[in-house]
């Protein structure tokens, strides 16, 4: 039958007898007919399909109904099920089978099914019990649950044969006659008794197994000759808990006062760590259990939990001329409290008897209270272990110095456990090593304190073995560490004055410019200059990892112009993409003339070391070094420098592996972006510069990669922060915004692609003997409008040839670049503007943002929504790119929240170009202005910029548009732009 949920229900619990299982109870609905009554309409429920019924459920009932679903009987058995295409039914039909029966497994059942019971029965005061009917009727007959817990006593009668025993049961201020009524246990742990259709529980848990007897008995008989052994541990243990009552016995009361005692014991491996939940997953850890105990007289006692879990109280015996007397000692329950709080105030919490902690947390806690236990008359107690250990108990005391020595740290230690001195190398790799213990000579265990593995784990795992015996060092670029352990009281570190100034970039000393580098710095590039120098001095490796456009190739040739003047005939090598090179050779011969510097790239590269010896500088490509690393590692470096270095961030990668091979005496990375990915981005980085710093790769991983990025631990990574800070430069835009101008303009040369640069000399030869031959035909007028068609379209192919041929599946290396510093700029949180003077060359980046699903606003002459765009990337956080075409976007508009901006290809006339910086460079405009200026090597873009500024020059005048810088341009200049 099928209850209708919309109609009068109501939901009942049902006791029935599983043919294996014994008592079971389980949840129904059951209708309610027009007079108000249980109808024999019902159903059972379950947690599938409560929620239909939720109207006339409560949150009691859900609970309720989750716990008797975990009792059905194919929940049960469904973990021990090996087959799955056993039937669960059948399967419990071999448990308890006779001939195939598991008599363990059995005890495993029951043992689970009378726990959900016991939580099962008090949740069921105030609900509607029955018993299920033969025929499957959950509401058979109605079972009174009884709201009050009832009590119970134990009588003792003595008479000269033997002595009766029996229990009397009282609800309220009644006695209960349940005896012969055909009563029955439902749950005997705790006691839960049906009796003449009434539900009793126990105010004072009662453990069933002594009722169970007296179900259809009115008393037990205790012989004479064995009332001694019964009386002891039968007769005592009742004395310590229940009510009782004797006639033949004396009885004596007295109230004691407890011996604290505090004892600890191994947890058994096979048990959980946590002993009163579920075991957590993960590494097994070996545990101590501390449990608080009150002694009286020979009597030990756990510490009072309440009435429902009564410890007891002392009760000896004593047999006296055939006469027995008990003696009952009343616990001191107050005092035993106060106990319990004196040591929960020392931190560990035992106030509800017991706690287990790890062993070596444990030894750390009882080394760090031992005279406060003492003075307490709290006394210390070692449980027999099965292993037969005895832990040593006592103090463990590290002490530890760190001096500086030329090249490294000295480590020296200081260890001891209570009267023991322990070397330093044994305790250094068993914490390495995760050990915990260890023998001492008197044979008793030493357990290494938890706070040594916290304060100490990094220290330890960045020494190494010096040259000498038990001499133990530290690298100096280990620097931070030690200073935050001797700031933490941990260690007594000796530094010199000048190596201290590390830990303060502002108090590093002033170095003079070296007579090799020809410029001006500005002031935030002198201190990076600063910072270089000093890093030089104690040949620490550094990440300089300024801002795009703060100048961090300027500040590193003033750091190679004085490696040249300091030591001369050493040769450096700069690793970087490769559209970077050419840049790099400009400003180096701009910076620093005097540098004699080898571009080692190309396909006609000499590969010979040797002939590094003759250069200053080697310039050439991460691609170029991962193919010829074999030779490159053949030469010793003075300086290794990458550029760009984020390209070395995942340490498996061939480009990774191939630098660490790389030998030089110092070590140096720039970077605008230190990390792109994730932690280990800065690993393997700050592992190039300053091998070790942070350990190995699993010891980093395990030590802040996963706390940092999957526990979110803060501390780990203000930890990090602090281990890599001293070696790492990096200064926003904005905190150094004082010492910019207002604006700072970059020329960013791009290599064309192989493909890109077949297409330009096709068509650059088209145009080269089209033009020779209207010179010698028409004169100059023809020949000026062809020029400018020519140059228009070579032009476009330097941006990307698709702006000429529709068919071109080739790259462009502008494109490269330019969306690499778009990346760069949004992953630094800037705004920045694109303008270009050809609409379809916008559509190209366009597309490009569409596919890396970065959000843009857009504007050319076609936009209808002008404010709208404006609006969009002004207010909207997350619209980082304005892509603008030059005629609709160069005058007009005001862009003050842009940071950056790419003028994508060059102009004739400068006016209009310096009108789209003004967009963002306006008054409003909070920040300084980096533009940067895309201009394509070795094409006509490069030489139209060369041109002009050569007739600038000369003429001191302005090129104010084509047509005059057409006429500008005599014989010689035209051929210069087609060559």
């Amino acid at each position: 039958m099928i209850v209708d949920a919309e109609k009068p229900f109501q939901i009942v619990y049902s006791i029935f007898s599983h043919e294996f299982l014994g008592l079971l109870i389980e949840s129904f609905v059951v209708q309610i007919d027009d007079k108000g009554r249980l109808s024999y309409a019902y159903q059972n429920i379950s947690s599938a399909n409560a929620n239909e019924f939720d109207a006339g459920l409560e949150k009691k009932d859900y609970e309720l109904i989750k716990l008797m679903d975990a009792m059905h009987p194919e929940t049960i058995i469904k973990p021990h099920l090996k087959r799955k295409n056993l039937r669960p039914k059948e399967y419990l039909q071999r448990i308890f089978d006779p001939k195939t029966e598991n008599l363990d497994l059995q005890e495993h059942l029951e043992n689970t099914l009378e726990k959900q019971r016991a939580k099962i029965l008090p949740l069921l005061i105030g609900r509607r019990l029955f018993e299920m009917g033969s025929d499957g009727n959950p509401t058979w007959r109605e079972i009174e649950v009884l709201p009050q817990g009832a009590s119970i006593r134990f009588h003792f009668y003595k008479n000269p044969e033997n002595t009766h025993y029996f229990p009397t049961i009282m609800y309220d201020t009644e006695k209960i006659e349940w005896q012969y009524k055909g009563g029955y246990l439902i749950c005997k742990s705790p006691a839960w008794l049906i009796v003449n259709q009434q539900l009793y529980h126990f105010a004072q848990e009662v453990d069933g197994k002594k009722l169970q007897p007296f179900l259809n008995k009115k008393f037990i008989v205790i012989d004479k000759k064995m009332e001694s052994t019964y009386f002891k541990k039968f007769m005592v243990p009742l004395l310590t808990q229940y009510d009782v009552h004797t006639e033949g016995f004396k009885l004596t009361t007295a109230r004691g006062t407890p011996e604290v005692l505090l004892t600890i014991q191994d947890l058994p491996s096979n048990s959980s760590p946590d002993l009163f939940g579920e075991e957590e997953e993960g590494e097994k850890e070996e545990f101590i259990v501390f449990e608080l105990r009150f002694k009286y007289g020979d009597s030990d006692f756990p510490i009072e939990l309440g009435k429902d879990q009564s410890a007891g109280n002392a009760v000896s015996l004593v047999e006296k001329d055939g006469e027995f007397i008990f003696k009952k000692t009343i616990r001191s329950l107050q005092k035993e409290k106060s106990f319990g709080k004196v040591i929960n105030d020392m931190g560990l919490p035992v106030r509800t008897g017991k706690v287990s902690w790890s062993k070596t947390q444990a030894f750390e806690w009882i080394s760090e209270h031992e005279e406060e236990l003492e003075a307490k008359k709290i006394k210390l107690v070692q449980k027999q272990n099965k292993n037969g250990k005895i832990y040593h108990i006592g103090k463990a005391q590290i002490t530890i110095e760190v001096n500086e020595n030329i090249d490294w740290f000295d480590v020296k230690a200081n260890i001891k456990f209570g009267i023991y001195l322990i070397p330093f190398a044994k305790i250094r790799a068993m914490i390495l090593q995760g050990k915990t213990e260890f023998e001492l000579p008197n044979g008793e265990i030493a357990v290494i304190p938890a706070s040594w593995y916290v304060n100490y784990g990094e220290l330890f795992s960045f020494m190494e073995e010096g040259s000498s015996k038990d001499q133990i060092i530290m690298r100096k670029h280990h620097i931070a560490l030690a200073k935050q352990l001797e700031e933490g009281n941990l260690v007594q570190l000796t530094l010199t004055r000048k190596l201290e100034q590390l830990r303060d970039f502002e108090s590093i000393e002033d170095y003079e410019l070296p007579e090799y580098f020809e410029g001006t710095l500005r002031p935030y590039q002198k201190a990076g200059y600063n910072w270089l120098r000093f890093l030089n001095e104690f040949r620490f490796g550094g990440c300089l990892a300024d801002d795009m456009g703060l100048g961090k190739t300027v500040q590193t040739l003033a750091l190679l112009g004085y490696e040249k003047q300091e030591n001369p005939g050493f040769t450096s090598l700069l690793v970087m993409p490769t559209s970077l090179i050419y840049n790099w050779e400009l400003e180096a011969k701009k910076f620093c003339p005097e540098l004699k510097i080898l571009v080692y790239s190309g396909t006609q590269r000499i590969k010979d070391p040797w002939k590094f010896r003759d250069y200053d500088l080697v310039l050439t490509s991460y691609g170029i070094t991962r193919l010829d690393v074999n030779i490159l590692k053949d030469f010793y470096f003075n300086y290794i420098i990458l550029d760009e270095s984020q390209a070395i961030k995942n340490p498996g990668s061939n480009i990774a592996m191939a630098v660490n091979k790389l030998k030089s005496k110092q070590k140096l990375i720039l970077t605008g972006t230190p990390v792109e990915n994730g932690t280990m981005d800065l690993w393997s980085q700050m592992n190039f510069i300053n091998p070790g710093l942070l350990g190995n790769q699993n010891y980093f991983k395990k030590s802040f990669l996963q706390p940092i990025e999957k526990q979110n631990d803060k501390d780990k990574a203000v930890k990090l922060n602090s281990l890599i800070k001293p070696f790492i430069l990096r200064r926003l835009k904005t905190q150094v915004a004082t010492d910019l101008p207002e604006k700072i303009t970059n020329i960013k040369y791009s290599a064309m692609t192989p493909a890109q640069e077949k297409v330009y000399e096709e068509v650059k030869t088209y145009y080269r003997e089209k033009i020779i031959g209207e010179l010698s035909l028409a004169g100059r007028g023809s020949q000026q409008f062809t020029l400018l068609r020519g140059l228009t379209q070579l032009r476009q192919i330097a941006n990307h040839p698709k702006l000429v041929r529709e068919d071109y599946e080739g790259d462009s290396g502008k494109l490269e670049d330019v969306t690499y510093m778009l990346q760069s700029t949004i992953s630094e949180g800037h705004k920045v503007l694109v303008f270009s003077q050809f609409v379809r060359h916008l559509a190209i980046i366009k597309n490009y943002l569409d596919q890396e699903g970065i959000t843009y606003a857009y504007l050319d002459g076609s936009t209808k929504d002008r404010q709208a765009q404006v609006e969009k990337f002004q207010e909207q956080e997350e619209v980082k790119v304005f892509l603008i075409s030059l005629k609709a976007g160069g005058v007009g508009l005001n862009l003050t929240k842009a940071e950056y901006v790419f003028l994508l290809d060059p102009w004739w006339n400068p006016a209009v170009e310096a009108q789209a910086i003004d967009r963002a460079h306006r008054i409003g405009q909070e920040n300084k202005v980096i533009i940067y200026k895309f201009i394509s090597r070795d094409s006509v873009e490069e030489k139209i910029m060369a041109l002009q500024n050569r007739k600038l020059a000369l003429a001191g005048e302005l090129i104010s548009n084509e047509e005059s810088f057409m006429k500008s341009l005599d014989q010689q200049d035209i051929a210069a732009l087609l060559d």
